[in-house]
């Protein structure tokens, strides 16, 4: 059908983009009331195929916080990060992005929406789970929509714990009888082991791969990749590699599910070559949804606000320079300006060029100029440069309508996870790691826990995964100390400070 080629449709968020944990379903009297005509009325909804798809759609759109709106957690937890700075205009442009850069972030600056965020796709999923058994459509596809919606409540759910560490644990609906001020937060074995079982009952029922017009839903192969890195998280190596091991298949090859290296790692940056073989969770972006300032970071627009955020500020070609080689950027926000140890990190190794664009040479050799700004050390972020190619002409802020999509997992990303939970160890270890350097044409290190760390922050450097490693390993007192980062407290953000009053929840330690 033709609906169901693209996963972000106007309607679906129209209908569904108010149902957050905020937001209470109504009761069976409420809904009989008929003078309520504003209301969304979740119990007569989910009929048939086209509305239960169009609310699987709606759980989907969260998807976007990690790399849409300004509040994104990829800018966010680079800024945290030893390989970035938060940068932008000032040390106040942002409270919670200059906040985690610092480690001054307390419960009035943390972003109120990675917690609302997050929740209000946990209720949307909890609904569908909750309604779709009985609309008029076939059991398959019952339980396919079921279980792909578990399995981005349980995605969501891990990047809770990951962030907040102490969260509620909600699986149904809220009706406005229930004594919703009241919820415990749950301990987060609790949380663990809900969202793992709930995946591993999942993956029957979701498709093996995704043909072209399902891209950027979940498979067999993303469930399993999400299911490893939470067994990660867990600590539960031997299954973590277990997960993974399904994913990756043989090293260097082809898997079960398609997933491939790509042979040119820079391509994975070119805006065009979406769901590339390499590609595993994918989160997709257009200009089409013509975004504009009056509902940015609202969850309606679906442009990439990583290229304007990391753009360099007032930046300009010297078109008198003969031959100009420079790229032709979109002046930005100068938001997450490389440091000088990432910078020196990677000198000699082929991913540089791709991952760290040096503005500063390039003004020196009079090619270009542009404005220093807030932490600014002239490298920037080069895997989301905004280029004038990429502009939008449809209506719109040209600056919220960037359509490179941000891939959240790729096959290189789980071959070293992999790595990591076979205790970075063994013939197969060092294969996984071999793989990702042959590819870039490296050659082979012995394997080791420090090997794969290293190969991590180069491989990934700037996709918003090494804070959480840093943290995850028992890296990040003695990497970020410089920053602020305080042992015991900063491992966890704070809760929003509008989540906890008349509720049952307490705020995170030293906060």
């Amino acid at each position: 059908m033709k609906y169901r080629k693209n996963l972000y449709k106007s309607l679906s968020i129209f209908l569904l983009s108010g149902l957050g944990l905020g937001i209470i379903s109504c009761g069976d009297d409420y809904i009989n009331d008929v003078q309520n005509s504003g209301q969304f009325d979740t119990e007569n909804y989910y009929q048939n195929e086209q509305q239960s798809f169009s609310s699987l759609v709606s759980v989907y759109d969260i998807l976007r916080k990690y790399s849409g709106g300004f509040e994104n957690t990829v800018t966010f937890f680079n800024a945290g990060s030893d390989d970035f700075y938060s940068g932008g205009g000032s040390s106040t442009d942002g409270a919670g992005i200059q906040g985690i850069n610092n480690y001054t972030i307390n419960t009035n600056t943390m972003p109120a929406s990675y917690w609302r965020d997050y929740y209000q796709g946990i209720a949307r999923a909890n609904l569908l789970i909750d309604r779709v058994p009985g609309a008029n459509m076939s059991d398959n596809l019952k339980n396919r929509f079921i279980a792909e919606a578990k399995v981005l409540r349980s995605l969501y759910y891990f990047e809770l714990l990951r962030m907040f560490g102490n969260i509620p644990l909600i699986l149904k609906p809220i009706n406005a009888t229930d004594d919703y001020w009241n919820i415990p937060q749950a301990q987060p074995s609790e949380v663990y082991t809900q969202i793992e079982s709930d995946i591993v009952a999942a993956i029957p029922d979701l498709m093996l791969t995704a043909d072209a017009g399902d891209k950027g839903r979940i498979t067999q192969g993303t469930a399993r990749a999400i299911l490893g890195k939470i067994y990660l998280y867990d600590k539960k190596m031997p299954q973590a590699a277990e997960q993974f091991a399904q994913v990756n298949g043989t090293p260097g090859g082809t898997s079960q599910y398609g997933y491939k290296l790509v042979s040119d790692y820079a391509s994975l940056w070119v805006v065009d070559n979406k769901f590339t073989t390499e590609s595993i969770l994918e989160i997709m972006h257009t200009n089409k949804g013509n975004s504009d300032w009056g509902f940015w970071g609202q969850g309606n627009d679906e442009g990439n606000s990583i290229n304007i955020m990391v753009g360099p500020r007032s930046y300009s070609l010297n078109t008198n320079f003969p031959n100009n080689n420079a790229p032709d950027l979109v002046s930005g926000w100068a938001f997450n300006p490389v440091t000088n140890d990432l910078f020196n990190f990677m000198q000699n190794d082929p991913r540089l060029d791709a991952t760290i664009l040096n503005i500063k040479q390039l003004q020196s050799d009079n090619k270009v100029t542009y404005s220093s700004a807030f932490s600014d050390t002239g490298y920037f972020l080069n895997k989301y440069m905004p280029t004038k190619d990429e502009v939008s002409t449809l209506p719109g802020a040209a600056e919220l309508n960037f359509r490179q999509n941000y891939i959240a997992i790729r096959l290189a990303d789980t071959y070293l996870m992999e790595a990591e939970a076979l205790g970075a160890t063994g013939t197969r270890a060092q294969a996984l790691l071999d793989a990702v350097r042959a590819r870039v044409g490296l050659g082979s290190v012995p394997v080791s826990l420090q090997a794969v760390k290293d190969e991590r922050r180069r491989e990934l450097a700037g996709e918003g995964h090494r804070w959480f490693d840093l943290v995850r390993w028992g890296d990040a007192p003695s990497k970020l100390s410089s920053k602020g980062f305080v042992a015991g407290k900063n491992e966890i953000m704070p809760i929003p400070f509008n989540e906890l009053p008349n509720t049952a929840m307490h705020q995170n330690p030293n906060y």
